[in-house]
């Protein structure tokens, strides 16, 4: 996912880059040839997977990539580009598993590319990256250490990126940003992609009770700058053999850092919860795991507890409501837009069926076990 500010999507274009037009941007911006070139499934930006040729001049170094092409609204905000691809670089440098930033030529982090579209000169920011390693964790079952694991990694990016600092950071401050947690309520005007039916219903009362019991109590959460995406396919694993000879999956690569804006601990933590839900086949007690490795770092205030709940059924909403928004407008992307739609829906009708309090029950009592070693 990307840069959504006031979910502009109507005068947002896609970018549209055949993998020949592709191949001649890595050459002319950055000054490597392409021996392969293929695109990879996106939101509303377009990447490739990019190959590069060795030289007499490079004879060491990568040679997979990823060409990152930002759509033309997020075209017209290179600063925010600027301050994600320096955090990237900064989380590197901290031992995150994180891509590389490649230059450009002229030893820029990005560059803007106009294109003449015939009707209009549009222009576009590309960036080229590291191709990361692994398998996305929606791949493989998740188990409950996995899931500690991506708890515990979520609390340490929040953590060290309290220690990032850049000129331009205050536009992490996305006051209309559709994808932080805090906006919930603007997801009211796209409400009519779901049609009227118990879906909406549903949705609509998140938006209220969220509207009375969370957003009175944004003043007592703790601030920092959220990832605010650690979704299932923007974790990759890969796969080692444990003294015993089962497999045992590490993080190779965090993805996607586009959505980052300033919230709250519990936003990612809320966050990460509800992805890692998704794919599950017992999604209820996914919550208490994912909680308890964060809670080894960042310990959340009761307060902060007691608004989890909501939050995850907000973070479902959110990516449920916009999906079905952005299918409209997108057709030819549905399949990937509606990854989360497969499963999403039944899982927050599961919460709200079951209720905060059952809910809660089995989240805290799983972190609790594992204060005594005795994880569930």
């Amino acid at each position: 996912m990307s840069s959504r500010d006031d979910q502009q999507s109507e005068t947002l274009a896609k970018p549209t880059f055949s993998e020949v037009q592709a191949s001649a941007l890595v050459e002319s911006v950055f000054g490597l040839q392409v021996s392969k070139i293929w695109p990879l499934p996106s939101y509303d930006d377009q990447n490739f997977h990019v190959y590069i040729s060795r030289t007499k001049d490079s004879t060491d170094g990568p040679t997979e990539y990823v060409l990152k092409i930002s759509n033309t609204e997020a075209s017209k905000n290179p600063d925010l580009i600027e301050v994600q691809s320096h955090i990237i670089m900064f989380l590197k440098a901290a031992g995150f598993p994180t891509a590389s930033v490649c230059p450009t030529k002229g030893d820029n982090t990005t560059s803007l590319v106009s294109v003449d579209s015939g009707s209009e000169i549009k222009s576009y920011l590309v960036r080229l990256l590291t191709y990361l390693p692994g398998r996305p964790i929606a791949e493989v079952p998740i188990s409950p250490q996995l899931l500690y694991e991506i708890g515990r990694l979520a609390a340490k990016l929040d953590k060290t990126l309290e220690k990032f600092h850049h000129p331009k950071l205050n536009i992490l401050h996305r006051e209309n940003f559709i994808w932080n947690l805090k906006n919930v309520p603007l997801l009211e005007k796209y409400l009519y992609a779901l049609g009227e039916n118990r879906s909406q219903r549903m949705v609509e009362q998140v938006i209220q009770l969220f509207k009375e019991e969370v957003m009175t109590k944004l003043s007592h959460f703790r601030e920092c700058i959220n990832h605010g995406d650690l979704n299932d396919h923007n974790i990759l694993i890969e796969s080692s053999k444990s003294a015993c000879g089962d497999a045992e999956y590490q993080v190779s690569g965090i993805l996607d850092f586009d959505d980052m804006s300033y919230g709250y601990y519990v936003f990612e933590v809320a966050i990460a919860i509800m992805y890692m839900m998704i794919e599950s086949k017992t999604p209820i007690q996914v919550g208490g795991h994912v909680l308890a490795g964060f809670e080894s770092i960042i310990p959340l205030t009761a307060v902060e507890r007691g608004a989890l709940f909501l939050l995850v059924c907000s973070r479902f909403c959110q990516s449920l409501v916009i999906a079905a928004y952005s299918c409209q407008l997108h057709p030819e992307n549905k399949d990937y837009l509606m990854i989360t739609a497969k499963t999403g829906w039944k899982h927050l009708q599961q919460m709200f069926d079951m209720g905060q309090k059952a809910v809660e029950e089995i989240w805290f009592e799983t972190a609790k076990s594992y204060e005594s070693g005795i994880s569930m």
